[in-house]
């Protein structure tokens, strides 16, 4: 790909041609072309299954209230699936991501509600929770070269029963008034409208002063032309999110009404911002990426290899920390299934589906937004055409076989191209 160091693509007698919307689309196609696939396939499959499904139930699945209801049944899964990117970028996995969120809820919960702690501290012991999990299975791995499978796999059955001690006979515990609101409120609407407002304005800024710093330094940057689209294109993608929320979506409005932005979807957004920062925007992140494509490579560069896998175990289980927050928030508490059953096959399934490569060095945060959406879209749609459990694990599993077929194939014609 040429290096653009302004708003122009090409050189043509000494003088530079401003990007067009022809020689955009054509260099994304020489990029598809490469192998460089990125979250496509995942979106145009999204795209496929909205469609289908509004044809096949369109007085259920296009509904806001449903639309609603998705974000907050997925928030859980999507958030670990987001710290799983970490650990996938490494060419590793994490098997005990799922019950690492099951026992760190549980921590909150037994603090909280039979021993009277205040929620803040609460969710802080919750976080260092994960967190502890993380720092044990990273320093296995990284200092002793335990593979991460053995390790994680071992994780995954010994959190089980420390979740099973925590939670006692009762087999559950209940997650707290505050808890419970976190995946189950909407702020106002006025808020949301000035929340989503804010999210495009700081995407516009931050992106064009990112830009004109590259090219002040003679790196590469996005066209400006390619820059307004792409802030246009969120601005649309917002503005009908928001407003779709704002609509009055309760079956029972004279009740209880529902309208605004769910506050899992701003839990979700903001991590996410938090997350995609740190991978694409400092060297930590730059580090991340370098040992994935080529842990050998970092490690003659003066990477601290170990070190980076260790921090990248501790925030994937400090993250799915906070999945277990919502875990246990959606459901009202947690039991001996939470974080279990096909929790963690969705979340690795919904980082995969969403471009993140299994073989490491490839992959974004927002691939677990998509990837997500796609699992949840596919579990909410074949649930309103009442379709047996059975059906909707065949379909998904078939997704994410595609989904790592379409990564292999991309890596290799990405090799035979020069492009890794």
């Amino acid at each position: 790909m040429s290096v653009a160091t302004d708003n122009t693509h090409d050189v043509h007698e000494g003088r530079r041609r401003p990007a067009t919307v022809l020689s955009l689309w054509k260099e994304y196609v020489a990029k598809l072309r490469g192998g460089d696939v990125g979250s496509l396939p995942a979106i145009l499959g999204l795209v496929a299954l909205v469609i289908g499904f509004s044809s096949a139930r369109p007085e259920t699945f296009t509904k806001a209230f449903n639309f609603g209801n998705l974000i907050q049944q997925s928030a859980g899964v999507t958030i670990i699936a987001m710290g799983l990117v970490f650990v996938l970028l490494l060419g590793e996995i994490d098997l005990a991501a799922g019950y690492t969120a099951g026992t760190s809820a549980a921590v909150m919960c037994v603090l909280a509600v039979e021993h009277d702690w205040p929620i803040g501290l609460a969710i802080l012991a919750c976080l260092a929770t994960g967190a502890l999990i993380g720092t044990c299975i990273g320093l296995i791995v990284s200092r002793l070269g335990v593979p991460s499978f053995v390790v994680t796999l071992a994780a995954f059955l010994g959190l089980q029963g420390v979740m099973l001690t925590l939670i006692g006979e009762k087999g559950s515990i209940d997650s707290g008034e505050f808890v419970a609101k976190l995946n189950a409120e909407t702020i106002a609407v006025w808020l949301g409208v000035i929340v989503a407002a804010a999210l495009v304005v700081i995407y516009a800024v931050a992106t064009f002063l990112g830009n004109r710093r590259r090219r002040r330094h003679g790196l590469t940057s996005q066209p400006t032309l390619l820059w307004a689209l792409k802030s246009g294109f969120l601005a649309v993608l917002v503005g009908l999110i928001v407003y779709y929320l704002s609509i009055e979506r309760s079956p029972n409005a004279h009740i209880k009404s529902i309208k605004g932005v769910p506050i899992a979807l701003l839990i979700l957004i903001g991590l996410a911002l938090v997350l995609s920062f740190l991978l694409g925007r400092t060297k930590w992140g730059s580090h991340v990426y370098a040992v994935g494509g080529n842990a050998e490579a970092a490690r003659r560069a003066g990477i601290n290899v170990p070190m980076i896998q260790l921090s990248c175990f501790m925030l994937n289980s400090t993250v799915a920390a906070i999945g277990g927050i919502m875990l246990a928030s959606y459901s009202g508490g947690v039991n001996n299934v939470t974080g279990g059953q096909t929790t963690l096959l969705y979340a690795v399934g919904a980082a995969v589906i969403g471009g993140t490569s299994l073989f490491g060095g490839k992959g974004r945060i927002v691939d677990a937004l998509i990837g997500g959406t796609v699992v949840a879209v596919i579990a909410n749609g074949m649930g309103l055409m009442n379709q047996p459990d059975r059906t909707k694990y065949i379909v998904t599993g078939l997704v994410l076989l595609v989904a790592a077929s379409v990564d292999a194939i991309s890596r290799r014609r990405a090799a035979a191209s020069g492009r890794v």
